[in-house]
């Protein structure tokens, strides 16, 4: 990690060395790179290619000076030796304001990337759209937007927010698909504290209403927060290890020597009262090769974990419940937050790992009213259309419809495994005793202990995985130890899985 810091400061030497000093010096002072510097950090040393350097805008009115480059710094080169287009906008140069060629500079790197089938990674740091250009300013903004959704699903599209971000500017990152934020030096929203002020009398400040923690914490809207420029760009470099360059491609593997592969500490971490919480990070770091889940939404619906790992070399996307947060439920926000993983994953060829350990959907008026139901389907709808390869992990509670919509044999997994301490019903123990037994239980003499008496029967019989695995829903039932082992014959066995949906010009996935 030192090294990797001297190497980094010496590009930033590098990236220092030519005109504009003065600009950079107080760019320096709030704490931030340049967008050279930024770039220089980011690709590998002494690839950039630039393009478009000596670009001038067309702007004659309000007698505008130009500047070569009209603030943005476009081109390509590799990160780890693999090619990926890159654009950082120039706060020095008019605020990093976006006019219409500097539109055109991004549009040409973004119609590059879709072209030779490479990420595109936008470092985003602009005041908005240049107000002296009027409509063409707008303008240059949709048609960045039209090549995101175009591009979307085809090559990977990822932004960095590394400074104001606001108005129409917010969609773009919107469409992409990681958004990574800086504390305290970048925000995003629509609508400044100023017009909020004015419209709903709120008074909120920039950091409050759109920062880095906000968007982790409560949007939603952001993927990964950095410390400062330069962790966003090490998590950036981080984060591009584990895509393919584009839907055609399968992700990098790393190599990888087969062992024994068994792991005793999974035996012991779900605990033996079904009432207590444990981590299900446990179970991830566990089960996946050492060091390699890299976390996504870390902060935002914690009772749900996406990532990425690698097991035996090769990666992985990975959705589990956490019963350390609301004993791990899908709310709308959870659901939300791993339906667009799941479908991230498809898009790019990464096979899914789902952990389940869910009672149930959160219930309540907060959740009903605010679309469960919809929200919820979304999840579904991710899982059921997804042709990557996916295996089920059952460690405790199935409970329910979460059971249907956390990667089921029903809706198209591939391989569903359950540890012996997996329980799969439609509700727990206790309340379906009292559904069921309701009449024995009121004319007992004992009504507790009738129901005590009940819910132990229930649990003999549905509270396993072995009814479930006698149906097929359940391929197997294995000794935790040995899931490490499992898992990597399963990946290795779907590795060339090919499904295909009907034909049809695209789903109308619940939104």
């Amino acid at each position: 990690m030192q090294d990797k810091l001297k190497d980094l400061q010496s590009r930033i030497d590098q990236a220092l060395e030519g005109g504009g000093k003065a600009r950079i010096d107080k760019h320096h002072k709030q704490g931030k790179l340049t967008a050279r510097e930024r770039i220089t950090l980011f690709l590998d040393r002494g690839t950039f290619e630039e393009i478009g350097m000596l670009v001038l805008h067309r702007t004659t009115d309000f007698e505008m000076e130009t500047i070569p480059g009209d603030g943005v710094v476009t081109g390509y080169g590799t990160v780890n030796g693999r090619l990926v287009y890159v654009f950082a906008q120039d706060f020095t140069v008019f605020g990093g304001s976006l006019s219409e060629t500097h539109a055109e500079k991004i549009c040409k790197i973004m119609d590059l990337a879709m072209q030779n089938g490479a990420p595109v990674i936008g470092l985003n740091d602009s005041g908005g759209a240049r107000i002296q250009e009027g409509v063409r300013s707008l303008g240059g903004y949709a048609d960045i937007f039209y090549r995101n959704v175009r591009a979307s699903g085809v090559i990977p599209q990822i932004s960095a927010i590394m400074g104001p971000c606001a108005g129409g500017a917010v969609y773009s990152p919107a469409i992409t698909d990681f958004i990574m934020m800086v504390e305290q030096t970048s925000y995003m929203f629509v609508t400044g504290p100023s017009v909020v002020k004015t419209v709903t009398n709120e008074t909120v400040t920039a950091e409050e209403l759109g920062g880095a923690s906000t968007h982790a914490v409560k949007s939603g809207v952001t993927h990964l927060t950095a410390a400062n420029d330069l962790d966003c760009i090490l998590k950036l470099r981080q984060l591009l290890s584990y895509l393919p360059q584009n839907n055609e491609e399968k992700p990098p593997a790393l190599p990888f020597e087969y062992s024994e592969e068994w792991r005793q500490e999974l035996n012991d971490i779900v605990p033996e009262n079904r009432q207590h919480p444990y981590d299900m990070r446990d179970v991830v770091h566990g089960i996946v090769d050492t060091d390699t889940f890299f976390e996504i939404q870390p902060d935002f619906a914690e009772n749900i974990i996406i990532g990425f790992a690698r097991i035996g070399g090769k990666v992985i996307g990975i959705v589990g419940n956490q019963p350390m947060v609301l004993a791990g439920v899908l709310d709308v926000n959870s659901s939300r937050k791993s339906a667009r993983f799941v479908r991230f994953c498809d898009c790019f060829n990464i096979p899914l790992l789902v952990l389940v350990d869910v009672p149930g959907f959160l219930p309540g008026t907060d959740q009903e009213w605010n679309g469960i139901i919809t929200n919820g389907a979304k999840l579904l709808y991710a899982f059921s259309e997804a042709t990557v390869p996916r295996i089920t992990l059952i460690t405790r509670k199935a409970y329910g419809g979460a059971y249907d919509v956390m990667n089921s044999k029903h809706i198209g997994a591939d391989l569903n495994y359950a540890w012996p301490t997996a329980e799969i019903a439609v509700m727990g123990a206790r309340g379906a005793s009292e559904i069921i037994f309701r009449k024995e239980i009121k004319e007992a003499d004992d009504p507790e202990a009738k129901l005590t008496e009940k819910e132990q029967e229930y649990s003999e019989k549905f509270a396993h995985p072995y009814r479930a695995a006698a149906r097929g829903f359940i391929d197997e039932v294995i000794q935790p130890s040995e899931t490490r082992r499992k898992l990597i014959a399963g990946f290795n066995m779907l590795e060339n899985k090919v499904d295909t949906l009907p034909r049809k010009k695209h789903g109308n996935v619940p939104l």
